[in-house]
């Protein structure tokens, strides 16, 4: 298999995938999600396949979202369906998704590894989103599943204020499950792998599906925010937001506040 966007190998029961754009601080576009998702769905069908780890190129980042430059330049990220397609296969897929996080997980980026299974970060990841000063939000798994994980006053905190957060305070706000040294990420991603292997493949499988049954209804919400979301990328406010960001100004929404009922 060939990607463009993605490193994907696999080797002794575990898929790695790779986010290979490290000049974006590996920033996602359309083709970047549909690989993502074409290689899930390879990992999903291998039967010597028994974990996952998703992580990014580099150092620096795991992934800073969606592409600004690209919505500034088209409107959009590409298409909502192929990010709402890669959490829905990450969920759904019968197997553990591990994020590596080595560095910002930011916005979108920051949302794929809420949704993954287990996360597990490098003491220099950082963490946060940005959409709101943007002009972007994420509905569904980005807000409502984020308050299952930390609370409903800090998930409003994270959203509200789009600040960034520490490894160290990631951990802290159960947010992430182990952090480790830089230098040390790999191999406690492999040593987690190794051990899920050694688990009965049916009982993880059970124990996944059910604990995705209590929250499988976000489906919905994410499907009506993605209608939503196309609609407000088409306003002069999101329009703000990222030509702001792209011509490197600061933004100016106070012309958009709402007011009445």
């Amino acid at each position: 298999m060939e990607f463009e966007d993605i490193i994907y190998k696999k080797e002794e029961g575990v898929a790695k995938i790779i986010i290979n754009r490290p000049d974006r601080m590996n920033a996602f576009r359309m083709l970047t999600m549909d690989e993502i998702a074409e290689a899930l769905q390879d990992a999903w069908m291998d039967r010597e396949v028994g974990v996952v780890v998703l992580t990014g190129a580099g150092d620096r980042a795991f992934c800073a979202g969606g592409d600004v430059k690209e919505r500034a330049a088209t409107g959009t990220y590409g298409t909502r369906r192929s990010v709402a397609n890669v959490h829905q296969l990450i969920r759904d897929i019968p197997k553990p998704v591990i994020a590596a996080v080595n560095g910002f997980a930011i916005g979108g980026g920051h949302v794929l590894h809420v949704v993954c299974d287990l996360s597990i970060a490098s003491e220099t990841a950082r963490f946060g989103q940005v959409g709101p000063r943007v002009g972007s939000v994420d509905p569904g798994f980005g807000t409502a599943y984020l308050a299952r994980l930390v609370g409903e006053k800090k998930a409003r905190e994270i959203w509200y204020l789009c600040r960034q957060y520490s490894a160290q305070e990631a951990l802290e706000m159960g947010l992430v499950n182990k952090v480790v040294p830089p230098d040390k990420l790999e191999e406690e991603v492999d040593a987690w792998c190794k051990e899920i292997l050694s688990m009965s493949p049916t009982a993880i499988r059970i124990a996944k599906s059910s604990f995705n049954c209590d929250t499988d209804h976000m489906y919905g919400i994410e499907t009506l925010g993605r209608n939503a979301l196309m609609l407000y990328y088409m306003t002069d406010e999101a329009k703000e937001g990222a030509i702001a960001w792209a011509e490197k100004r600061p933004v100016d929404f106070s012309r958009y506040r709402i007011g009445g009922f």
